[in-house]
């Protein structure tokens, strides 16, 4: 099977980011619960004041983290998704399919099991959290399971966890919207626009699409609208060209997976899982809203992903890679279930509440462990899988 160099450098680097994703959560929760525990949160919750000519942007450790670098992070998704559609598995369309359903199947039924139990209720916000499935943890664990699956099956993961985020990125444009300003919108789709003629003009000096990238993240920030769309928005707006190494989108795109896998993504867990487990904890976690994410992400996801691919296959709208069979559609549905960091993303945009907030994170975390464990297990003790050491690297 014929990757491009980006690809590998892509799942290389997130599954290693995934391990390091999981120290930084452990140490996160481990420092919340201890004696200094409070000091930890304090730091995340303290104000940061920034000059932007006459505005001042006056926003706690937590939310530049969460406003700011996590743009960056969807820039990154943003430029895989546009190379996966012109130049990877989602250019062919016999190939796209299968996890295009599969990623259907996977938003859906997991956000219809939280609607169907919090319905009416002040945690019905919440049905976007089940939804995302974490690019790093889900392609650790296979990772784990090195070449005791098919090749075909990291690519088909990866690619459905890929849509997955795109879809997410649509819900939380349109069901997670603040005080909603439509000047600053405008204006930021202006600068959109105007980086669109660029590309058209044949520009390809990335600094001529960076520094107007940074007026649309401010607009998109005081819009309303969250802010990390904008770094979706401007990864459409770079030049990809032929996909070469000397194509913007590729120069960007090879620049930032250090960065976000080892730094951003990182600090993300830090400042978002210093969860103090207090005396009525495992009692939050029983409620309706918490059950809804466990059942969205533990059962929804490998229902959702399993059916939808079925029945995709069954009209004739797609068809299974080389090599994998139904187990293993199951199997990646399970590791569809580990949310974390877009599923701890949406949960901010969804709740206000800080109890419910850090129950939900709880059920997360618990849920994703549960999820991946079971993930590894199952397509662990499948039979007739192993593939030769250099499966996947031919071509």
């Amino acid at each position: 099977m014929k990757l491009t160099k980006l690809f590998k450098e892509f799942f290389e680097s997130e599954q290693a980011s995934g391990i390091l994703l999981i120290l930084c959560t452990g140490f996160s929760i481990l420092v919340a619960n201890m004696a200094w525990g409070l000091g930890y949160i304090e730091f995340w919750h303290q104000k940061i004041g920034v000059a932007l000519g006459r505005f001042t942007l006056n926003l706690s450790v937590e939310h530049w983290i969460n406003d700011g670098l996590m743009v960056i992070f969807f820039l990154l998704i943003g430029l895989e998704i546009e190379r996966e559609i012109y130049a990877g598995e989602l250019s062919d369309l016999k190939n796209a399919t299968l996890p295009i359903f599969a990623a259907l199947g996977g938003m859906l039924i997991p956000g219809l099991f939280h609607f169907l139990l919090n319905r009416g209720t002040e945690t019905q916000s919440g049905f976007g959290v089940p939804m995302a499935t974490d690019i790093a943890f889900a392609l650790g664990v296979l990772a784990l399971l090195g070449n005791r699956i098919p090749f075909a099956l990291k690519v088909f993961l990866t690619a459905l966890a890929i849509i997955d985020d795109l879809g997410a990125i649509f819900v939380i444009a349109l069901f997670y919207v603040g005080d909603f300003s439509l000047t600053y919108l405008l204006l930021s789709l202006g600068v959109f626009v105007g980086l669109l003629v660029l590309n058209r003009l044949g520009v390809k000096r990335l600094a001529w699409y960076l520094i107007p990238g940074f007026f649309m993240w401010y607009f998109m920030l005081q819009s309303g609208v969250h802010a990390t769309l904008a770094g979706v928005l401007l990864a459409f707006a770079i030049p990809f060209g032929d996909g070469g190494e000397n194509s913007p989108s590729y120069i960007l795109q090879h620049a930032l997976h250090k960065p976000v896998a080892f730094l951003i993504v990182p600090l993300f867990a830090l400042a978002n899982t210093g969860i103090v487990l207090g005396e009525g904890w495992i009692t939050s976690i029983a409620s309706t809203n918490s059950l809804g994410v466990f059942l969205g992400l533990f059962a929804g996801k490998p229902l959702g992903i399993f059916l939808f691919s079925f029945l995709a296959v069954q009209f004739g709208l797609a068809r299974l890679p080389n090599n994998v069979n139904w187990k293993h559609i199951v199997g990646a549905g399970f590791l569809g279930g580990i949310g974390f960091t877009m599923s701890i993303f949406i949960t901010l945009l969804a709740f206000t509440d800080p109890a419910i907030v850090s129950s939900t994170k709880i059920s997360i975390l618990l849920t994703s462990l549960l999820a991946g464990v079971t993930g590894y297990i199952f397509l662990s003790k499948l039979e007739g899988t192993r593939q030769p050491a250099n499966a996947g690297n031919a071509g």
